[in-house]
């Protein structure tokens, strides 16, 4: 039987998807002056090889919410490294910019050329560890409808004040009544790693605290803020055990340059009757320079050995050499320029002292195993094998694949 039209039938009308709604734009501003007077250079000082201003940009690049990143700055050198990794440079005026000036006047004034930010972010890249989930933490909550919120760490400390009537001074606890960790509410520790603020509310109350505040919880063993030196050596001590282990691979650079003594030998000197100086080399660090060559990295050999088997090594190696320069990193910079290289795409391999003012120049400081520890500590990357013993095999295994793991079972020889 056929089925019969009903007499008052109304034409079926599809239902159309209702559109999603466009993302909030959230606006994360990294404050970072030039003056600094605990630690002077205080936002380029690198820990794990990367400086502070470098390491917060890219956590807030990485975070999901993050729509637009800034760097608010007085310093051409702060803004030219800002604007590298990635971020918008906002010029500070100096009005904002001396000792006294807030971050808040900072954010302010970055947000002023982004009207249309629903949620703004307040990052200090005096945190070195703080984390995209950090970042990702406090912009969500804020999207999803908290007035503010800030990154803390659980505590469970007591505080104390110094009172000149009673000496020590329990604060929010009583001194003669000690109840235990788990009898205790939970306190969290503000971290000063960042803040999020609903942008019209901040515009309105000119103070990151307002409203509702929710608490992101992060891992109370990377809460360190940078305000002196010492706290500057703790976070370069930290930064093996605390950052992610990534060694660079060839999409990361461009060219690779190679301190010789300590590097490319053991750091040892034999020295003959008439004072001739050998010095002991790798042999399979010679095949990973000749693979490295024939990738179309460019390449240099720097030192301030001024004995001619430096030059005599890298003509074998088929390799530009300076040697005997005083000043390492003026030389390398200068190279850089001649050269068309980016520093930030250069690999720099060394071992010792006189080599930390060119790893402050590149993107890719890389230690031996074996280098000072001061060396190891402002490296962003160290190699497993010391120096001299197959470190640069190691490193062109790194850039061009794992089959260059695998270094020929010979015996080390100053001719090869």
């Amino acid at each position: 039987m056929n089925a019969q039209p009903l007499a008052n039938a109304q034409p079926v009308v599809s239902a159309q998807p209702t559109a999603p709604a466009p993302p909030k734009k959230v606006l994360a501003v990294i404050p970072a002056r030039g003056g600094s007077k605990g630690v002077p250079g205080k936002n380029l000082a690198a820990v794990g090889g990367v400086p502070l201003v470098v390491r917060a940009v890219r956590a807030c690049l990485a975070a999901r919410h993050v729509t637009d990143v800034a760097v608010s700055t007085d310093d051409p050198a702060i803004a030219s490294a800002a604007a590298a990794a990635g971020a918008h440079v906002v010029v500070r005026p100096a009005a904002i910019a001396g000792d006294t000036a807030t971050s808040e006047a900072a954010v302010l004034h970055a947000l002023e050329g982004h009207p249309d930010a629903a949620v703004v972010l307040l990052v200090q890249c005096t945190s070195p560890f703080l984390t995209r989930e950090d970042v990702d933490g406090v912009a969500a909550a804020v999207v999803g409808g908290a007035d503010t919120a800030v990154t803390v760490a659980p505590f469970h400390g007591f505080v104390w004040r110094e009172s000149a009537q009673d000496g020590g001074e329990g604060m929010g606890h009583d001194k003669a009544f000690r109840p235990r960790r788990q009898d205790r509410p939970q306190d969290f520790l503000e971290t000063g790693a960042a803040y999020a603020m609903d942008a019209e509310g901040f515009r309105a109350h000119r103070h990151r605290f307002f409203g509702h505040t929710a608490l992101v919880r992060t891992d109370p063993a990377r809460v360190l803020e940078i305000d002196d030196p010492h706290d500057l050596a703790r976070a370069r001590a930290l930064a093996p055990l605390l950052d992610a282990a990534r060694t660079p691979d060839r999409d990361d650079v461009d060219a690779v340059v190679l301190d010789f003594d300590g590097t490319q030998t053991d750091d040892r000197v034999l020295i003959d009757s008439e004072g001739r100086e050998l010095v002991a080399v790798h042999r399979g660090d010679g095949l990973g320079v000749a693979a490295l060559r024939r990738s179309g990295l460019k390449l240099l050999i720097l030192s301030t050995e001024r004995n001619p088997v430096v030059a005599a090594r890298a003509r074998k190696l088929q390799v530009p050499v300076l040697h005997g320069v005083d000043r390492k990193d003026l030389a390398l910079k200068q190279w850089c320029e001649d050269a068309g290289v980016d520093p930030a795409r250069v690999l720099y391999a060394g071992n010792d002292v006189n080599d930390l003012p060119c790893f402050s120049l590149v993107g890719w400081p890389v230690a031996v195993a074996d280098a000072h520890d001061s060396v190891r500590a402002a490296a962003r990357a160290v190699t497993a094998t010391p120096g001299g013993e197959g470190a640069i095999r190691e490193i062109a295994a790194w850039l061009l694949g794992p089959e260059l793991h695998h270094t020929p079972s010979l015996h080390n020889s100053p001719a090869q």
